[in-house]
């Protein structure tokens, strides 16, 4: 009983899909494990299921450390000038100067974009994710700041009028005292004459 030959289209049933997702996936990640074994490399594999969840696999102990790597060697092809027509950089979705105005595809676009594409709008997504948590952790630095600064500013002001309040308190039994000592020096010559 052999194996029939299967037809490479895309799947229609939801669960017949994934089912398939998993099982291959499995497979993959086996067969990049026999491979990194085989021929003592390192390797990094990254899959995003239909519904986005990523599945990794590493050889190494850091997925982490081989793809700075990847990204370190990236970098010193552009350095030489490996890669000339980096410099025309092309975006297929409109975007301002500095990125600010990205329009993102919906439905069917999506499903008319070719993988380079959908490739080159992950990236796009990613460094405006990355943009935006920079800008939200510098406004709440900022703004822990601004607010440590009012709270020194308050405790100096507790701290001072906590201070008059205690001058003020001292002036009063300092008076009541006086007065105390006025009474007694005027009852003791009352008594001399």
């Amino acid at each position: 009983m052999g194996r029939r030959k299967v037809e490479l289209k895309r799947i229609e049933d939801k669960s017949s899909r994934q089912v398939t997702f998993s099982k291959r996936r499995s497979g993959l990640f086996k067969k990049a494990h026999q491979l990194a074994v085989l021929c003592d490399l390192e390797l990094v594999l990254i899959v995003f299921s239909g519904n986005g969840r990523p599945y990794e696999f590493s050889s190494g102990n850091s997925s982490r450390k081989i793809l700075e790597r990847y990204r370190a060697h990236l970098e010193s092809e552009k350095i030489v000038g490996a890669d000339d027509h980096t410099a025309e950089e092309h975006h297929p979705y409109p975007c301002d100067i500095d990125g600010q105005f990205l329009r993102v595809p919906e439905g069917e676009e999506i499903e008319d974009m070719s993988l380079t594409d959908l490739v080159q709008l992950e990236q796009l997504l990613y460094a405006k994710l990355g943009h935006i948590r920079n800008t939200k952790t510098r406004r709440m630095i900022e703004t822990m700041s601004v607010l440590q600064e009012k709270e020194k500013k308050l405790t100096e002001e507790k701290l001072l009028k906590g201070k008059e309040l205690e001058d003020l308190m001292k002036e009063k039994q300092d008076g009541s005292s006086l007065n105390s000592n006025l009474g007694q020096t005027r009852h003791a010559l009352l008594e001399l004459f």
